[in-house]
């Protein structure tokens, strides 16, 4: 499955003139207005705040993707499945078609064509369904991604300047036919149109060992020549030649009506006219859009590499103060699928001092597709949205997109949190994306949220194309809780498929993660929707604290490598780049990303770094070698002022672009260097330890006395936390995300005399925490995929609001049986209740993992565990230890429910239900569907999504134990 391996691109700033840039700051702040819910944290009573909190309107409860597959949709069966969503607690949809799954049967269903009448009656009747339900709608512009439609013209369609490359011998003459240099130009796109344009825009030729621009030799052609001749000298030399295609990518899982070549981004008129034809239409048909859209969404900006429009070098003279064509051939790289440059060696060799100048220019090339890209899509497309009375919500970022100062325009930016495997694994200290589910990205997007004073951050959550039928709802809770650290405070589930009950199972699949009624654990799935809603519903009435600020070297990156496709950029620059924002959280800080824009246009007071809400004490920059002389200027006036500035690996000496370029990277040196000289412990140059990172910033953490907002003990990768401040609460989360056992610390909390309450978020009750001495430390012990929500309150609001009892911690237990515990042997009666309906009864003389006997491991659904333990003597606290279950377990004793356990350690309190003697125990265990999908051979879309996933285990796996409780 090609759906993104991603783009994203953060920007750094300037140009010919200091931040020429600033400009898009401005129009960020004028287009980013606070759009969070018009309640104000600060304005609810303890009570209000737990009503909240307990019973979460619709608004802040997950939506769903709803992907209209094909558009082979009816008014009866939209209805139908928005009843479905409301019974599980969903709380609104984005409408989005998309092209049918080629695995699926269509059942002669008819596809409605996008917009058309048919299409716009269907339409009707969903958003009439949502109001009636009080269910947030939200629709996708257009189908699939990105823009696009058959209806475009060629001016409307994508444009890319594309580079080839031949190698020659001379003293020679050489003659081409334009056909075969066009052949040459064919990158390997991901999603190629049918009928792209190619135009021959310009060749030059170049001694092998170029040390300069004006080494080469243009190559005139006549526009209307098919061949083309000229003479090589003496000596190896080089042909580059610009290919300029049009039309070259067609709309990914585009449906009927609006697949076809994509729409021309850096076109504002094209993006205008795209735009005003949707709303023309719907408002002609539906009425006011803002009667039923909350908002409208545009999706990854994954262009293949755009990087054109007509104007682009006049445009570019504009900005930058000189002409971009005598360097353009040297500037672009060979480019594959996505925009990816390709890895193999092409073109001449470059000395170093022309390397260094290329590299300018390619940084101020991309900065300038940056700005016209925010100009041109981002800016149009929030200015429509807001002239049709709708929310702005976009993925804004990519190779061609600032994410900082497109996040800062989106009314409501989103980013997105994957599930590659089932299996929870370590962060490690190798690969940046290795057991994380948040992309990268996410923290970029929840960064531009903050300084634009917005607390609706929306993410596409659970993405999943690589095994959706495995996925657990304890592995659905670990990618939604790593999700929250980021700063995400809405959930819009990837996704749930329009799929009519007549569709062979398991329906027809687009993409997962397998959100269905057909899904073993959808009878439990409210309890993680419900927990994830009250989350939600708190942390958009708080604003998310951070004193510590991260300026990453993007002007660096953009010079040397280009922008990098998000949010899984193929380099991570430095390694350890995103890595830094994580270590600073686990150590009970909180941190932003920042730009250049950002500090240029902050305040400097008493030590802080201020944007509007945001304040930061520290700025760390990691491998950072080239800024603007105006970030060199603030930065010295905040480290006068008493902040602290922390260089990783190296120190900035150069300036970006190449205008004014010795003279600015003076100015950038001596600001840095005079900083260094008047305040060395405030401006330390510090190795990276990789390998121990946690450790690495603890350390740094002391030394530089950055005070976290809560000192944790013992710090892990595998737990972390976030801050929030609504009025005068703190709000604190903590998470375990890994697959280590329980972890227990001390966290010394900054909150003055504040009370602790433990918040309750599957239960939706609280309780003030029992503390023994200083009201502002607290052990804290946390299982696996475990979180716990603490909230601090002045004393004078320490009351029950109807929870009297005080919140005691349960007994827990690791998994490994010890010498103290009763292991539980069998016979075990077991009946099994299949998914396709069949239904059998066994006798298991012990607990075996069904993976191993075949006649068992392809099993899916639920099964029922029975026999009767005897208890000795009443009175003994005890408890029932599963250990790890991979599914949904339920237990109930003498007929007594005893609860349901959906994650982490499967811990039952015994001491309600057992008497003396003999008592009945009945375990239900709901698995997971994947297993079984293995093995249907003979269904497509089963064979479709797992030829490469593993088997899991399946069942109660052996020991479990009677464990004493505490």
């Amino acid at each position: 499955m090609f759906r993104r391996e991603f783009i994203r691109l953060t920007s750094l700033a300037a140009g010919a003139v200091p931040f020429s840039r600033s400009a898009r700051l401005i129009a960020a702040e004028q287009h980013g207005t606070n759009v969070s819910n018009p309640e104000d944290g600060n304005s609810f009573s303890d009570t209000e705040l737990l009503k909240l909190f307990r019973d979460p309107p619709n608004r802040y409860r997950p939506m769903v993707r709803w992907w209209w597959n094909g558009d082979r949709v009816s008014a009866g069966e939209v209805t139908r499945e928005l009843d479905v969503l409301q019974r599980a607690g969903i709380g609104g949809v984005e409408i989005n078609p998309i092209k049918f799954p080629a695995e699926a049967d269509p059942l002669n269903i008819k596809a409605l064509t996008w917009m058309s009448d048919e299409w716009i009656a269907v339409l009707k009747v969903a958003l009439q369904g949502c109001k009636e339900r009080g269910m947030t709608c939200d629709m996708i512009v257009g189908s699939g991604w990105p823009y696009g439609g058959e209806f475009l013209t060629r001016q409307e369609q994508t444009q890319m300047m594309a580079l080839g490359t031949r190698e020659f011998s001379g003293p020679q003459h050489v003659r081409l036919t334009s056909e075969e240099l066009l052949a040459d130009v064919s990158p390997r796109f991901v999603s190629p149109y049918k009928n792209p344009l190619k135009e021959l825009f310009a060749l030059t030729l170049v001694p092998y060992e170029l040390h300069s621009a004006n080494a080469a030799i243009p190559v005139e052609k006549n526009r209307e020549a098919s061949v083309i001749e000229f003479d090589v000298p003496a000596g190896r030399h080089v042909l580059y030649f610009l290919v300029k295609l049009t039309g070259f990518m067609a709309v990914i899982n585009g449906a009927p009506g609006a697949s076809g070549p994509v729409l021309n981004h850096y076109s504002a008129q094209a993006v205008a006219r795209y735009l005003d034809r949707i709303s023309e239409r719907l408002s002609n048909t539906v009425g006011p859009l803002a009667s039923h859209f909350r908002a409208f969404f545009t999706d990854s900006i994954e262009l293949e590499g755009a990087n054109w429009c007509d104007d682009m070098l006049s445009a570019f003279r504009r900005r930058r103060g000189y002409d971009l064509a005598p360097y353009l051939p040297f500037v672009l790289f060979k480019v594959g699928e996505m925009g990816n440059a390709v890895s193999a060696a092409y073109g001449a060799s470059f000395t170093p001092d022309f390397i260094g100048q290329t590299q300018l220019v390619r940084y101020d090339f991309e900065i300038t597709k940056h700005e016209l890209f925010l100009e041109r899509f981002v800016s149009t497309f929030v200015d429509w949205c807001n002239r049709v009375g709708v929310k702005s919500r976009m993925q804004a970022y990519g190779m061609e997109c600032d994410p900082i100062a497109a996040g800062m325009m989106i009314d409501i930016p989103e980013c997105e949190t994957w599930i590659r495997s089932e299996q929870i694994e370590e962060f490690g200290s190798g690969d940046y994306a290795h057991g994380r589910s948040y992309t990268m990205i996410n923290k970029f997007v929840s960064s531009a949220a903050h300084f634009a004073g917005k607390q609706l951050i929306s993410c596409e959550e659970m993405t999943n194309t690589d095994d959706p039928f495995h996925a657990s709802m304890e592995r659905i809770k670990v990618a939604g809780d790593q999700n929250m650290l980021t700063g995400v405070t809405q959930s819009v589930l990837h996704g749930f498929n329009y799929s009519p009950p007549a569709a062979p199972f398991p329906g027809w699949v687009r993409y997962g993660t397998y959100f269905s009624e057909h899904n073993t654990w959808w009878p439990y799935f409210n309890l993680w929707v419900t927990y994830k809603a009250r989350l939600s519903a708190l942390f958009q009435h708080a604003e998310m604290q951070a004193d510590i600020a991260i300026l990453p070297p993007e002007a660096d990156l953009a010079s040397k490598y280009g922008f990098q496709r998000d949010p899984f950029p193929r380099l991570a620059y430095p390694a350890y780049l995103y890595k830094i924002w994580e270590v600073v959280h686990q150590n009970g800080s909180g941190c932003d990303y920042l730009s250049e824009e950002i500090i240029a246009k902050s305040n400097i007071e008493q030590g802080r770094l201020v944007f509007h809400n945001r304040s930061y004490k520290a700025i760390i920059m990691p491998a950072v070698e080239s800024i603007q002389p105006v970030t060199a200027e603030r930065l010295q006036s905040f480290v006068e002022s008493g902040g602290t500035v922390i260089f990783i690996d190296t120190t900035p000496h150069l300036a970006a672009g190449l205008a004014d370029q010795v003279t600015n990277s003076k100015t950038v040196l001596d600001y840095i260097s005079a900083m260094r000289t008047r305040h060395p412990l405030r401006t330390p140059l510090v190795p990276v330890n990789e390998s121990e990172m946690v450790r690495w910033y603890r350390e740094l953490q002391a030394r530089y006395e950055l005070q976290p907002d809560v000192m944790i003990s013992a710090p892990t990768d595998f737990i972390s936390q976030i801050h929030y401040r609504s009025g005068a609460r703190d709000i604190f989360f903590f998470t375990h995300y890994g697959p280590q056992e329980r972890h227990t610390f001390e966290a010394t909390f900054n909150t003055g005399d504040k009370v602790a309450w433990l918040w309750n978020a599957e239960s939706g009750t609280r309780a003030p925490s029992q503390i023994d001495g200083k009201r502002n430390v607290l052990t804290i012990s946390l299982g696996p995929s475990e979180s716990k929500l603490i909230i601090f309150e002045p004393p004078t609001r320490l009351t029950s609001d109807g929870d009297n009892a005080v919140q005691t911690l349960p007994y827990r237990k690791a998994s490994n049986a010890s010498s103290q515990d009763k292991v539980i042997r069998g016979p075990w009666n077991v009946k099994l209740e299949h998914v396709d309906g069949t239904k059998r009864s066994i006798v298991l003389e012990d607990l075996v993992d069904f993976n191993e006997r075949e006649d068992l491991k392809s099993f899916a659904g639920t099964i029922t565990y029975s026999k009767q333990i005897s208890i000795d003597k009443a009175g003994e606290h005890l408890w029932l230890n599963l250990g790890h279950v991979h599914a949904i377990s339920e237990l109930e004793v003498n007929g007594h429910h005893l609860g349901v356990r959906w994650y982490g350690e499967h811990l039952y309190d015994l001491s309600s239900a057992l008497t003396p003697g003999l008592n009945n125990v009945s375990i239900k265990v709901v698995t997971t569907l994947g297993n079984y999908m293995k093995t249907l051979a003979d269904n497509a879309t089963a064979k479709a999504w797992t030829s490469d996933t593993p088997f899991y285990p399946l069942g109660l796996i052996p020991p479990i134990c009677l464990v004493m409780g505490e």
